[in-house]
């Protein structure tokens, strides 16, 4: 079973080179997508201007659907303000975009359990667009434009610090710094959180560990945990 640090490590060569805030909001959101038993892994994070031109290529003077109409220097991920997110199948290695998909069995599908958090992160969601829906997208845009980007203009350090400090916990946010490991028998099981003298852990990983079945009626909103005789 995936621990936090190891669902961490696959995402952390896609979150170098973005604004600090999307740093730590995308760290953020694969922590307490985690802990809700749907891990992500960041696909795509920092896109360079040669990148976004051949990638606006595809489809059009290279083969392969088209995937972007965004050109180099139009998109937040030529400044480090988006990030692009997959699930990540339980073998650790394939990852997958099928929006129904509901492997943690709540009856809720896990790509809208993502959006969900990353909303009330504050991420904007590419599946939110009126013309070319992009599903795998998240951005903070500080409400700067893409014409304001192209000019030089970038968020300011105040706005920065701001978000920063919300995230943090100075802002009476969940502050998920505070990690323990939980073992079973001596032997790593998971990782949850502490928040003001609760510890916070995926249950479904517990129980299951243990020999039980978990399930999730979302009309009454009961985690059942069945522990079956032998």
């Amino acid at each position: 079973m995936l621990t936090l640090d190891q669902v961490q490590d696959k995402s952390e060569v896609r979150l170098k080179g973005l604004n600090p805030v999307l740093v730590a909001y995308t760290k953020e959101l694969i922590k307490q997508c985690f802990f809700k038993g749907v891990p992500i892994i960041i696909t795509q994070g920092l896109r360079t201007i040669a990148e976004q031109n051949a990638l606006y290529a595809q489809g059009r003077s290279k083969p392969g659907p088209i995937v972007t109409y965004a050109r180099g220097g139009t998109s937040y991920h030529n400044y480090g303000l988006a990030v692009d997110f997959a699930l990540l199948q339980p073998d650790g290695k394939t990852v997958s975009w099928n929006m129904s998909r509901d492997l943690d069995q709540d009856r809720k599908a896990d790509w809208q359990e993502v959006v969900t958090v990353a909303k009330q992160l504050g991420f904007e969601w590419g599946g939110d667009w009126t013309s070319f829906k992009d599903n795998s997208h998240l951005q903070i845009t500080f409400g700067l434009t893409i014409n304001l980007l192209r000019t030089g203009k970038r968020p300011t350090a105040q706005q920065v610090q701001d978000h920063l400090t919300r995230i943090s916990g100075g802002d009476n946010e969940v502050n998920t710094e505070s990690k323990v490991t939980i073992t079973l028998n001596g032997q790593k099981l998971t990782e949850g959180f502490i928040d003001s003298g609760t510890t916070y852990a995926p249950i479904r990983a517990i129980a299951q560990a243990l020999g039980a079945t978990v399930t999730f009626d979302p009309g009454s909103k009961t985690v059942d945990i069945i522990f079956l005789n032998k």
